[in-house]
C-alpha cells in the first residue's frame, strides 16, 4: 500500500500536475478568442481548433527564445534526474524548431487530456457521494434510506480518484520522458559539451603535472638537503643546506602562484600578455604567470649539485629557436627527470644533453644505477610512476615521443619533440 500511495504524495507528481495543467490554459485561451463557438458540437469545436492550435505553436517554435522558455519551465516543474538532460539553449537551427514544435503540440495535447480528467472525475466522485440518486457514469445509487442502503456505486468514488492520481503520475513521467527527447541537447550541443568536457579534463591534467613537477622537485631536494645536513653534522654545509631549501621553497612557491594563476585564469596559460591586477608575482618580481622554459635550467642544476649530485650538463639550443610553450615543456621534462635523479640515486652523477637536430628537440637525462644494497632507506626501484607518466604526456600533446629504462648501469630518460608542433 506505500509504494501505491507514496507517488500520489510527492511534490513532484504535483509540480509535474501544474506543468500539464498549462497545457489546458492554452486551450482554453484559443477557445476564448476564437469567434462563433456556440452551437457547435463537440466533434465540430475538436475539428477546427486543433488545426488552429497546431499552427499556432508551430509559429511559436519559429522563435529561438521559446525553446530557451520550455527548457527553463520543464527544468522547474518537470524535476528531471539530471538538469543537464532538458536544455536550456534557445533554437540554433530548423531541428531545433521542428523538435520545439513537435514538443508544443505534445504538450498541450496530453495537458488537455489530463487537465479535462482533472475536472471531471473528481465532479463525477463528489456527484457519487453528495447526490446518490444520480445516475454517474451509467451506475445509480440507492438513497440512504432505501431498501439496501447506501448504493455500492458510492465506493466508485475513491477508485475514482485514486485512478486520476495515477493517470497524473505517469502522465507525468510521460511528459519528462518527451521533454528529455525533444527538449534534451541537440547533437551539436552535445558535441559542444563534450568538447568543454575534454578541456577541462586537460586543464586539470595540466595543473596536475605542474603541481607534481614543481612541488616534488622541491620537496625532493628540500628532503635530501635536510637529511644530509643532519647526518654530516658540519654548520658550515647546514648553512649551505638552509640556503638551498630556502631558494627552492621560494622558487616552489612561485610556481603555485603560477599555478594559481592558471586556476584564476585558465584562458592565460601561456604567460604572454602584462599580468592583470591578480595575477600576483614571484620571488624577484617576475610575472607569475610567466612558466619557467630552458633558460631557466642553469638554477635548476645548480639545485641538484647543491643536493650533492653533481651535474653535468650540455645545452645546444640556440637562443629563440624553440617555441615558446616547447621551451616550457622542455624545462619541465628535465626537471623530472633531474628530480627522479636525485630521488632514486642521490649523490650519482647526472648528465644532461639538449639539442636541437632535424627540426627535433632531443632531451637526454642519464645518471647511474645505484645497486638494491646501497639504495636510501624507504626507496624502490623506478617502474614509471606518475612523473614518467607525465613526461610521457607531455611529449604525446606535442606530437613527440619518449622512452625510459635502465642501459648499461643508468637509467637513462630520452625524449624527442618535433620543432613544429604536432608534426
Amino acid at each position: 500500500m506505500p509504494r501505491i500511495l507514496a507517488p500520489l504524495f510527492s511534490a513532484t507528481t504535483y509540480a509535474r500536475w501544474l506543468h500539464l495543467v498549462i497545457g489546458l490554459v492554452f486551450v482554453g485561451v484559443v477557445l476564448m478568442v476564437y469567434p462563433g463557438v456556440e452551437g457547435w458540437s463537440r466533434g465540430e469545436l475538436l475539428a477546427r481548433a486543433v488545426p488552429l492550435d497546431a499552427a499556432l505553436l508551430g509559429l511559436a517554435a519559429l522563435v529561438p527564445a521559446m525553446r530557451r522558455a520550455e527548457g527553463v519551465q520543464a527544468r522547474l516543474l518537470l524535476v528531471p534526474d539530471r538538469e543537464q538532460d532538458i536544455a536550456v539553449e534557445p533554437s540554433r537551427g530548423w531541428a531545433d524548431r521542428r523538435r520545439t514544435a513537435a514538443w508544443l503540440v505534445g504538450r498541450v495535447v496530453l495537458g488537455w487530456l489530463v487537465g479535462g480528467a482533472s475536472v471531471l472525475v473528481p465532479a463525477a466522485a463528489f456527484d457519487l457521494v453528495a447526490r446518490p440518486e444520480q445516475e454517474v457514469f451509467g451506475l445509480r445509487s440507492a438513497g440512504a434510506g432505501g431498501a439496501g442502503g447506501p448504493g455500492r456505486a458510492v465506493l466508485l468514488a475513491p477508485v475514482l480518484l485514486l485512478a486520476l492520481g495515477w493517470l497524473v503520475v505517469w502522465a507525468g513521467r510521460l511528459q519528462l520522458a518527451m521533454a528529455v527527447r525533444l527538449l534534451g541537447p541537440s547533437p551539436a550541443e552535445r558535441l559542444a559539451a563534450a568538447e568543454l568536457r575534454a578541456e577541462r579534463l586537460l586543464e586539470r591534467n595540466l595543473l596536475a603535472r605542474e603541481l607534481h613537477d614543481s612541488i616534488g622537485h622541491a620537496l625532493t631536494v628540500t628532503v635530501l638537503q635536510a637529511g644530509a645536513a643532519r647526518e654530516l653534522g658540519d654548520p658550515a654545509f647546514a648553512a649551505r643546506a638552509l640556503e638551498v631549501i630556502e631558494e627552492t621553497g621560494r622558487r616552489a612557491m612561485g610556481d603555485l602562484e603560477r599555478t594559481l594563476a592558471l586556476l584564476r585564469d585558465p584562458g592565460d596559460q601561456g604567460g604572454s600578455g602584462s599580468p592583470g591586477p591578480d595575477s600576483g608575482t614571484g620571488p624577484g618580481g617576475e610575472d607569475a604567470r610567466e612558466r619557467p622554459g630552458i633558460d631557466r635550467l642553469p638554477a635548476l642544476f645548480e639545485t641538484a649539485r647543491a643536493a650533492g649530485s653533481p651535474v653535468e650538463a650540455r645545452v645546444d639550443v640556440p637562443s629563440g629557436a624553440l617555441p615558446g610553450v616547447l621551451s616550457r615543456e622542455g624545462y619541465r621534462i628535465v626537471q623530472e627527470g633531474v628530480t627522479n635523479a636525485l630521488k632514486y640515486a642521490p649523490g650519482e652523477p647526472i648528465s644532461i644533453r639538449i639539442a636541437v637536430r632535424d627540426g627535433s628537440l632531443e632531451l637526454r637525462c642519464a645518471n647511474a644505477l645505484r645497486p638494491q644494497s646501497v639504495r636510501p632507506r624507504g626507496s624502490s626501484p623506478r617502474r614509471g610512476g606518475k612523473g614518467l607518466r607525465g613526461i610521457r604526456e607531455r611529449a604525446v600533446l606535442l606530437g613527440g615521443e619518449t622512452a625510459a629504462g635502465a642501459e648499461a648501469g643508468e637509467w637513462v630518460l630520452t625524449v624527442r619533440v618535433p620543432l613544429r608542433l604536432g608534426g
